[in-house]
């Protein structure tokens, strides 16, 4: 998994990676109130109260069964390919020579997302998801053509980039058709199945991209996904065509919405995070320029893109949108590296390195559930806090993989309990941001509330890849060392994940500003 996991999505909110399709619309507009109830051609809204019966009923009923199934293949499309690249990448990473740059791998997914989340948003709002949709979905699957092809570590950064653009359209997009296609009773059920559709590929994912990239080549776990994604295009295409069409308005052209307020401070902040991881990863006094450079334009942007009081966590909402940041942050960087860790270090299989985190997507789920029983709502806050400790536990567990005599097994006990302290974290979060925004308040909110998803994840994992270079694991081959007497640099992972554990730890005191 990346940032992309089982999340609460009832909420219209959720993570994510990136490798995440709880993302909102960038200005809240993706459930735009004259669209809740009013019924569109072939998509009854149903009555005022909520009910609903008969074949037309629910999201599997005849007006909207189409459009779910297809909805439900792209999410599991996407989850399928956010599972199977950490199992895939470290032995991409060692063919195209390019370990030193391993976090790139994931940062430019992420980076390129974030300000793909800003640019769906404003396009969305203005004429409407199905030209964001379509693009998206057409370069996500570019991207993995371009990465399944490379022939450098270069090439491979560059087609993650585009899937990242892709993937930051598709998931904005795809929450606009759910808020204009569904009645508002239908809404809860539609985002339930969203993050049902993770399980499945979270538990088979792992093992399918280990089996393909140890028998046909790491190469077909990307270049075998652009296929799969035209079946649920052709399923939903006429449910699509149904829907209301947006005309654009005067500042509805491409060059409006490029540049934009929110689309010029995103593009400012993925710019910056990748001067500043560059910098990191090559250090001189040279690199001091674009370091200079790249914060220059990421501060100023993080700091008008999410809530005031943020970065001080300030109580209340603020300190919400900054605990969402630190939780997703940590443990996508911590995961990042941990199929890098098994292979080069215990010289384990792609396909055992990947299944070692299967474990976490499934308690994840049970953490969610657990969270959402009615008698634990008076302790919400105290969840979340717990969540962050069991988080930073699993992050301090992983790297006893290390020691000699030390089964690597304990890797996936550890994720296991992360995964819960996730599901408890990041559900009660969109619960408790609802919980604390004004009605008129609430689409922004959430917007910001996976931004800093995306930021988390950006930050985080641009600062793994720098720790991971600066203690010489940029050195490191992807072979099992025992086999080949590769270098080992175990204190290259060590320090990526004694950082994560003080980000998570940091998040939990941060539980306590939370009302």
């Amino acid at each position: 998994m990346t940032a992309d996991r089982p999340h609460d999505l009832s909420t219209g909110t959720g993570t994510g990676t990136g490798h995440d399709l709880g993302i909102g619309t960038d200005d809240g507009a993706d459930t735009a109130p004259g669209a809740e109830t009013v019924a569109t051609p072939g998509h009854p809204a149903g009555s005022a109260d909520g009910s609903g019966g008969g074949p037309d009923g629910g999201i599997l009923g005849r007006a909207h069964r189409a459009l779910t199934l297809g909805i439900i293949s792209v999410v599991s499309l996407v989850a399928f390919e956010a599972s199977a690249v950490n199992t895939a990448m470290p032995v991409a990473a060692r063919a195209l020579d390019g370990i030193g740059l391993y976090a790139f791998g994931f940062s430019a997914f992420f980076t390129a997302s974030l300000f793909a989340m800003a640019l769906a948003g404003e396009w969305s709002d203005r004429r409407g998801p199905l030209g964001p949709l379509f693009t998206g979905i057409a370069a996500f699957g570019a991207g993995l053509l371009v990465a399944g092809v490379a022939h450098s570590m270069g090439m491979f950064i560059v087609g993650r980039g585009v899937q990242g653009i892709g993937g930051g359209l598709v998931v904005v997009s795809l929450y606009v058709v759910v808020g204009r296609a569904y009645p508002e009773r239908l809404r809860p059920s539609i985002m339930a199945s969203f993050s049902a559709a993770w399980v499945v590929p979270v538990i088979v994912g792992p093992l399918v991209a280990g089996t393909v990239t140890e028998q046909l080549g790491w190469r077909w776990v990307f270049l075998a996904i652009p296929v799969l994604i035209l079946l649920p295009l052709v399923v939903m295409l006429p449910a699509l065509r149904t829907l209301p069409r947006t005309r654009p308005g005067p500042r509805g052209g491409v060059r409006q919405v490029l540049s934009s307020r929110r689309c010029l401070l995103a593009l400012a902040v993925a710019v910056g995070a990748c001067l500043l991881q560059y910098a990191g990863q090559h250090p001189s006094w040279l690199a001091l320029l674009p370091a200079a450079a790249g914060l220059a334009l990421l501060a100023p942007g993080i700091v008008r893109l999410l809530p005031r009081g943020t970065f001080r966590a300030a109580r209340g909402l603020p300190s919400v949108v900054l605990m969402r940041g630190l939780a997703a942050g940590a443990m996508v960087a911590a995961e990042s590296f941990i199929p890098l860790m098994l292979v080069t270090q215990r010289g384990l299989s792609a396909t055992l390195a990947g299944l070692s985190l299967t474990g976490g997507g499934l308690t994840w789920a049970l953490g969610s559930y657990v969270q959402s029983r009615p008698r634990l709502e008076p302790y919400r806050e105290r969840l979340m806090g717990l969540g962050m400790v069991l988080l930073a536990a699993a992050i301090v567990m992983v790297p006893l993989a290390l020691i000699d005599g030390v089964p690597a097994a304990i890797v996936a006990v550890a994720w296991t309990i992360g995964g819960f302290g996730m599901g408890l974290n990041i559900s009660s979060g969109g619960v408790l941001l609802l919980k604390l925004s004004r009605p008129e308040e609430a689409g922004s909110n959430s917007a910001s509330l996976q931004m800093s998803d995306a930021l988390g994840n950006v930050t985080f994992v641009g600062v793994g890849g720098v720790l991971f270079v600066a203690f010489g694991g940029g050195t490191i081959a992807a072979h099992g060392p025992a086999a080949t007497g590769a270098a080992s640099h175990p204190a290259a992972f060590v320090a990526v994940f004694a950082t994560m554990a003080v980000v998570a730890l940091t998040g939990s005191v941060t539980a306590s500003r939370l009302k």
